[in-house]
């Protein structure tokens, strides 16, 4: 059997199998779920970017670059797990990570929020005293988080041993693309479904609203989205 044959087959395969639609509450993983299953999950997405990695690669030894890469996921992955949430999937300086409960979007936001105080006030500063490439480069170390929430489907795709959860709907791509937004000192970007969960205190600093409504176009449709430069102390 040739490669087109064998590729072919493979996508009449997957093509022809029937999926089973079950409802769930907590995070699955992909032991939890079939080939030929549906997770069905109302959950809040998280997407965390170490913003300019490649100018970190291009300018820094590998070691440093690896080394703040890692420090950022390290920090990362800690607050998300602190909040409540699930990680699930990494790739290369982006984490992501899926927030279930009536507390979802609260505590994917405020986590956010730490993780911009993080980089901004532990990591980049560090990072500037460690490495003399970020110094005498004047690299400032800087992130982006975009979040939304929504229904979704988590499905497994792949081969047997090399295989992941995908997860299908609007709330992980929207969550993904706001992530890659760039207008600093916004490093936090909320969809408008998220930010209407959100209670006051999540809001209101000072009686002020640090949140700042911005226009996106998303899928060939335009949505609202929220942006703040205000951290929080984790």
């Amino acid at each position: 059997m040739t490669w087109v044959d064998t590729l072919s087959t493979a996508v009449d395969n997957v093509f022809s199998t029937s999926l089973t639609e079950r409802n769930g509450t907590v995070v699955p993983t992909t032991d939890s779920v079939t080939n030929s299953q549906a997770v069905k999950l109302n959950a809040t997405f998280l997407y965390a970017d170490l913003a300019g990695s490649a100018m970190l690669s291009r300018v820094c030894p590998w070691q440093t670059t690896a080394k703040i890469m890692r420090a950022y996921l390290d920090c990362t992955t800690r607050l998300i797990r602190a909040w409540g949430g699930e990680i699930r999937s990494f790739d290369g300086d982006r984490v992501m990570g899926v927030f279930v409960g009536d507390m979802k979007n609260t505590h994917a936001t405020s986590c956010a929020r730490e993780i911009f105080y993080t980089v901004e006030k532990i990591l980049g500063p560090k990072a500037t005293i460690k490495f003399d490439s970020i110094r005498n480069n004047g690299i400032k170390l800087k992130n982006g988080i975009g979040i939304d929430t929504g229904e979704t489907r988590a499905v497994r795709a792949g081969i047997r041993h090399s295989n992941d959860l995908i997860w299908i709907g609007r709330a992980p791509s929207l969550a993904a693309k706001l992530s890659d937004v760039r207008d600093y000192a916004y490093c936090v970007y909320i969809s408008e479904d998220s930010y209407k969960f959100l209670p006051d205190t999540s809001k209101i600093v000072d009686g002020k609203n640090i949140w700042v409504e911005q226009t996106f176009t998303f899928a060939g449709e335009s949505h609202k989205a929220f942006k703040t430069l205000y951290m929080k102390t984790p």
